[in-house]
């Protein structure tokens, strides 16, 4: 169980990898179209890139968020001997929330439903949470 606990992780790891790969190619697309100055980099004054540029970073700094309190659910959960599938599934079910809000947020970024579903996530990752606290109370 513990080798499948990690599944989630590591997909989180790689969507946060494409994140920043895609993040690096659209702000150097940008510099290079003259949309924003290579000296607003120093300070990261990115005020007149284009919307692409500006979620896609926005979003990059989201996976550093929330996801790090996914993170420390599953090291708390294999240093406590908790894992199961129930751990699994809900790991996996806020991984994959946080893959569609990763898409809609660089993609169509349809505030509405990127709110939706990232507040879906927070559910999934209080569930989380809730178990994990429930579990170490009783124990």
């Amino acid at each position: 169980m513990e080798k499948l606990i990690l599944m989630p992780v590591f997909l989180q790891i790689l969507l946060t990898s494409v994140v920043l790969v895609l993040m690096g190619r659209r702000r150097i697309r940008a510099a290079k179209n003259k949309e924003i100055s290579v000296a607003a980099f120093k300070t990261m004054n990115l005020s007149g890139a284009n919307e692409q540029v500006i979620a896609t970073s926005r979003n990059f700094e989201n996976q550093f968020q929330m996801p790090m309190l996914y993170l420390f659910s599953v090291l708390f959960t294999l240093q406590l001997g908790l894992a199961d599938m129930g751990y699994v599934v809900l790991g996996a079910a806020f991984v994959l929330l946080r893959l569609v809000h990763t898409f809609v947020h660089i993609g169509s970024n349809n505030v509405r439903l990127r709110f939706n579903v990232f507040l879906l996530g927070c559910v999934v990752l209080w569930a989380i949470w809730l178990r994990l606290v429930w579990q170490v109370l009783v124990a």
